[in-house]
């Protein structure tokens, strides 16, 4: 059985209408346990509070079949997220400060996790922290060099900075971003062109095997050892797009690792990320079409 972990922030996206279970690394673990199925051990590595929201986090990543051994309770409060959405449902959002997941400790066993780790997905906001980013850096610095270690770069102004980002992308061989976060990456690498020149440039320059281009509704691209694909998005009626790129991540983590053809993986991914947009959350429980 093949070992897929989430590294990085728990917290909980707060809505007009209530609290809901969140945090890019979390959401992705969701996704990733629900595609699938029984068929992969999937873990979190976080941090929540010893207050009542850390303990429903640790009942929610439970519930949707996600190991939660090292997700440590510290004497911080679980992180929280104001969100706002605009008239097309996309997100914007307002972080708490100095919250469980800024404090996410080392511990020595975490060494056989990122020792049998298949996958990692990882991205900037859970290293604004200095105490969070040396062990997310330590933990992807201990996993094989055949591991997937999927940088989701997931940029939220103003908690990251071209450091981390160059350090991420030094750990990582797989790289995750959509259309907004590119030329932020190509102004730092100084890439040019096309966006498909761009990722070419990117991979090349960064030592990557692979890179995901979201490109909301004019879909994704996939660049994998040299190969290109490109998948039209999948109409939907927009409810919210809290997770989709999330659940994106995931169902191509579970693609690669399973050495699917880069169409079916990009066209599993897009419908995906697709579903989840016509949902309410980040997580909803994905359909049996869509595991793997």
């Amino acid at each position: 059985m093949q070992t897929i972990v989430g590294l990085g922030e728990i917290l909980w996206d707060v809505f007009p209408d209530g609290p809901r279970f969140g945090g890019a690394p979390a959401n992705f673990s969701c996704s990733a346990a629900s595609l699938a199925a029984s068929s992969a051990r999937v873990s979190m590595v976080s941090a929540v509070g010893d207050d009542s929201l850390g303990s429903r986090a640790l009942q929610s990543l439970q519930d949707k079949h996600v190991d939660t051994t090292h997700v440590a309770v510290v004497q911080h409060p679980t992180g929280k997220v104001d969100v706002s959405l605009d008239e097309d449902g996309k997100a914007s959002y307002e972080f708490a400060s100095d919250t469980a997941w800024d404090n996410l400790p080392w511990h020595d066993d975490l060494l056989p996790l990122a020792a049998r780790a298949d996958a990692v997905c990882f991205g900037t906001l859970g290293q604004r922290s200095d105490c969070s980013r040396q062990t997310i850096q330590r933990f992807l610095a201990a996993t094989r060099p055949q591991t997937l270690r999927i940088f989701d770069i997931n940029l939220r102004p103003p908690y990251y900075n071209e450091t981390v980002i160059q350090q991420s992308l030094q750990l990582a061989n797989v790289l995750k971003l959509n259309d907004e976060e590119l030329p932020i990456l190509c102004e730092l690498y100084e890439c040019g062109g096309s966006d498909v020149e761009q990722l070419r440039q990117l991979s090349e320059r960064c030592e990557l095997k692979g890179i995901a281009l979201t490109l909301g509704s004019q879909g994704a691209t996939l660049l994998w050892n040299g190969q290109l694909h490109s998948a039209d998005a999948v109409e939907t009626e927009v409810v919210d797009t809290v997770g989709a790129g999330d659940a994106f991540t995931a169902a191509l983590a579970l693609g690669l690792l399973a050495e699917e053809p880069l169409a079916v993986i990009n066209e599993r991914a897009t419908r995906v990320a697709a579903y989840v947009c016509s949902q309410s959350g980040a997580t909803p429980p994905l359909p049996t079409s869509l595991h793997l």
